[in-house]
């Protein structure tokens, strides 16, 4: 998950390009002696291809359900943010303005957390910032609930600025709730054996290495697809934040 782009690249190109020159060799090796069952081989390699087949199916699946995740919570947490910046015009004053301006500086504190790559330095800077900006806010819902405690206007405005707090919560643990390891781990070295098992056998047979080629490849994209999904904002597919941006935009609105 910390690697960047090019070496997940080159690692899975070399694990997969690796497997089938091993495969390849062991085919050599095994072509000409007496007494090598072909049908055997046949047997083996179709079994790892299909039982490697549903293991990469699950871990692409687990990590589409991942990013899906992520992208609702973007829009969830725009969401509770305008309803809150909404209801901030319900506060008295000097409450209701200075509550709307912190609001804006917390969109912005938030679209940086979104473009931010979890685990860097930009991103803990900007998590400490939306933080800070939550104790702010807060305090000034306290002052506001004290001038007026029977109001509904300030209590429906601390309901939602509590749901807001909670949304970005999910979101920020949403960034490290991961495809486990050992599962990624596995989906690659099954991967790299199916795809040897087939060079050997196609090998066996006297085959080229067009097919065992073009396996290895389509095996490569979706392990490439698969971990990109689940690595927010480091490689190609990045969550949009869009949602955010929108709703900042729109407080700029007269």
């Amino acid at each position: 998950f910390r690697l960047s782009t090019a070496a997940l690249a080159i690692l899975l190109i070399a694990v997969l390009a690796g497997s089938v020159a091993i495969g390849v060799l062991a085919g050599r090796a095994m072509r000409d002696r007496p007494g090598t069952r072909h049908e055997t081989a046949g047997v083996v390699q179709g079994a790892l291809l299909g039982l490697v087949g549903l293991l990469l199916a699950f871990g692409l699946s687990m990590a589409v359900g991942r990013y899906e995740s992520r992208r609702a919570l973007i829009v969830q947490e725009a969401n509770d943010i305008g309803t809150t910046y909404l209801r901030a015009q319900l506060l008295a004053e000097p409450e209701s303005s200075r509550s709307a301006t912190l609001l804006q500086d917390y969109t912005d504190a938030v679209i940086d957390v979104a473009d931010a790559v979890p685990g860097t330095g930009p991103y803990r800077e900007a998590v400490a910032n939306v933080q800070r900006l939550q104790g702010d806010l807060w305090t000034l819902a306290t002052d506001a609930v004290s001038a007026d405690p029977v109001g509904t206007g300030p209590r429906l405005y601390t309901e939602t600025l509590n749901n807001m707090f909670d949304t970005h919560t999910s979101r920020v643990a949403s960034l490290g709730n991961r495809v486990p390891t050992p599962v990624m781990i596995l989906l690659v070295l099954g991967s790299a054996i199916a795809v040897g098992a087939l060079a050997f056998y196609l090998t066996l047979l006297g085959k080229g290495l067009a097919t065992s080629l073009i396996t290895a490849a389509v095996v490569l994209i979706i392990l490439f697809v698969s971990f990109d999904l689940d690595r927010p904002q480091r490689g190609f597919i990045k969550v949009p934040d869009a949602a955010l941006v929108q709703l900042r935009d729109s407080f700029d609105q007269p």
